[in-house]
């Protein structure tokens, strides 16, 4: 049985709500940001880990860096050549899991956004892929990881929300706590057009430390800790945990 990351019908019914237009119109802003923690030269090599449909990938093209996206849905590397080529834009679209996707000191930074990290049951798995992409840094290149933590989970938690989309779409997330506050399990719910589809969706949960404690396992020297892409502190006040990690 596939799990919920190896099911093409999960991202696809997803798209629309994972890829809204806000969050495309919001690429630019972010990518601002993005380089900035990373203060990567012009021209760069990039890497886009689990890229999607390209959104930050394409962004960084269209401002000179030499950029590979890596994801395991054809579906929406396609539409991000389909984009590029629209653009003339000069990308690579990898299809590859980030388990076993590795290129030996190709790259000067490598982003995995929007929680895009910790998908695997087994957590060995998630150290392979820091492993990875220490190998595919060049020496002083760096990681940057942006996803929610375990700490603002722990305030805003809620086992259940629901809302509805302007197309009319409802949408209802259930959610509970596995594996001593390691491990969140999701039951995801779409109602379109008097169709109700479910998907299971779990991830491992990561606090500041233990993540940073994973990145110095799998090699990163130096591991700074954000409470969001602008820089500020992970404290009470942060909205998402941002790891930057340099390869010495």
């Amino acid at each position: 049985m596939k799990t919920w990351h190896d099911d093409d019908s999960f991202w696809k019914a997803w798209a629309p709500l994972l890829f809204t237009r806000a969050r495309l119109e919001n690429a630019p802003a972010e990518v601002d940001r993005i380089l900035a923690l990373l203060k990567v030269n012009p021209g760069a090599a990039i890497l886009d880990l689990c890229c999607g449909p390209g959104r930050h990938a394409l962004e960084m093209a269209r401002r000179g860096y030499r950029v590979t996206g890596v994801d395991r849905t054809r579906a929406y590397l396609a539409a991000a050549r389909r984009q590029a080529a629209k653009e003339k834009l000069d990308v690579e679209f990898v299809p590859a899991d980030m388990r076993r996707f590795r290129r030996t000191r190709a790259f000067d930074a490598v982003i995995n956004m929007f929680t895009a990290f910790g998908y695997f049951r087994k957590q060995a798995d998630d150290l392979r892929v820091l492993k990875n992409v220490y190998a595919s840094l060049r020496p002083g290149g760096a990681l940057l990881i942006d996803l929610m933590g375990k700490e603002r989970i722990a305030k805003m938690f809620n086992p259940r929300t629901w809302h509805r989309e302007p197309d009319g779409t409802i949408v209802l997330e259930e959610r509970w706590l596995e594996d001593g506050f390691g491990w969140i399990e999701n039951r995801w719910t779409i109602i379109r057009k008097g169709r109700m589809r479910t998907y299971p969706v779990g991830h491992r949960l990561y606090s500041a430390v233990e993540l940073r404690a994973l990145l110095k396992q799998a090699g990163f020297t130096r591991v700074k800790v954000f409470g969001d892409l602008d820089g500020s502190a992970y404290d009470q006040n942060a909205t998402r945990l941002v790891l930057v990690a340099w390869k010495k």
